[in-house]
């Protein structure tokens, strides 16, 4: 039911917002800022160094499935900051995550294999790379609500598999099971009785 239009107190701030908590599946893509540091690993030009000496990633999140389907999310990972470690280490935390989500690791596997995975060439790596997250709001540079993605959402949790399409779907038919749907055998043809005029055929095998 849509609102009073002589009271709009109840209405919502920001219509045009992913509400908070959707969990969808989305595709990262970097927008190049040209900044590289080799001795921190960051090279191709993916990061962008900030007016205030920080440094990140300019990344665009499309949500590929659901309701929201094409909406974009538009979010930093922190890979340095002068007032000290904590962003680039949210960075670092966010990124395991995605690469958690993107490649079907549980948080919790420390395999070799699931060790190999969390581990990329380079930036370019990420870019591209599908996952599910989990859309958060929070406020940008003017004070506004806008939505952000602050963490991914890994095989460990329930809404994982629906999310990344990885849910096994039911046959619908019997495709495997019914004997029915195999070939047909041939049956024994029905004798024919000789008509008294004919010869005997002699069967195949015998010619």
């Amino acid at each position: 039911m849509t609102g009073s239009w002589t009271d709009f107190n109840d209405a919502q701030s920001n219509a045009n917002l992913i509400p908070k908590g959707t969990v969808a599946k989305v595709r990262l893509s970097i927008r190049p800022g040209g900044f590289d540091d080799p001795a921190q690993g960051w090279t191709g030009g993916y990061a962008t160094r900030g007016t205030t000496g920080s440094v990140y990633l300019n990344c665009e999140y499309t949500v590929l499935e659901g309701p929201y389907a094409k909406r974009k999310v538009f979010s930093k990972i922190g890979l340095y900051s002068p007032n000290g470690p904590t962003w680039a280490n949210m960075g670092r935390t966010l990124v395991r995550s995605i690469l958690n989500s993107a490649r079907g690791i549980s948080n919790k596997d420390q395999s070799p294999q699931a060790q190999a995975a969390r581990r990329i060439g380079g930036l370019g790596d990420l870019d591209g790379v599908e996952f599910v997250a989990r859309i958060d709001i929070g406020t940008d540079t003017n004070g506004d609500d806008t939505n952000e993605i602050r963490a991914a959402v890994t095989p460990d949790h329930r809404d994982y598999a629906a999310a990344m399409g990885a849910t096994p779907v039911p046959a619908t038919g019997p495709v495997h099971t019914a004997p029915a749907a195999a070939a047909p055998q041939p049956q024994p043809a029905a004798p024919v009785p000789s008509s008294p005029a004919s010869a005997p055929q002699r069967p195949t095998w015998a010619q």
